[in-house]
């Protein structure tokens, strides 16, 4: 499938874009001062699944403003969004791009770790999220985790979880999510 993109050159989005009007953003609990939405979220601006062309959109440089990502080609980058496109079902990468730059500038991921309990169900996971310095303030990063969360419901988790710092916990809250006082997070890490 490809999508028209800038000046009509056609592009490889990571999964259906209709699925993200099919959100009901009346689901939102959280409240937006001006109001903005996935369909309106400001002005040049749209949301998206990430495409392949993104490469020169500056997505990978965008990333380095959350973690740290590494020098990738365009072929590993092409690599690994066709490994995760033949997923489809299980990663939605989504970006806001200024339209008037033609730059990524936002993009959170929702991951469906599909199970055999809860009747063969899946749980999501929000990751990634980040906004570039320059438009942050404007409730983007507030639209993305939203979204992605309502995203959760739409494509059939049971449940959905993301991994915060205690100075997030109030901001995270505001989208229902609650932090489990009987749970811990662990993890080992190989890689900084």
């Amino acid at each position: 499938m490809s999508v028209p993109f800038e000046n009509g050159v056609e592009d490889v989005p990571q999964y259906d874009p209709e699925i993200l009007k099919q959100i009901d953003f009346s689901k939102s609990v959280a409240q937006y001062d001006p109001p903005i939405s996935p369909e309106h979220p400001g002005e040049n601006l749209i949301m998206r699944p990430l495409c392949l062309g993104d490469y020169d959109r500056g997505f990978l440089q965008l990333l380095e403003q959350l973690t740290r990502v590494g020098d990738l080609t365009r072929e590993q980058y092409t690599a690994r969004f066709n490994q995760m496109k033949n997923c489809a079902d299980n990663y939605y990468v989504t970006v806001l791009e200024d339209t008037e730059t033609n730059q990524v500038i936002g993009t959170g991921t929702l991951v469906k770790e599909i199970k055999f309990i809860h009747d063969a169900s899946a749980r999501g996971r929000v990751e990634d999220v980040v906004v570039s310095n320059q438009y942050r303030g404007k409730q983007l990063g507030k639209l993305l985790v939203d979204s992605m969360t309502l995203l959760s419901e739409k494509v059939g988790c049971y449940k959905v979880s993301l991994e915060c710092r205690d100075p997030l916990v109030k901001f995270y809250s505001q989208f229902g999510f609650i932090r489990e006082s009987n749970q811990n997070y662990m993890m080992q890490k190989w890689w900084n």
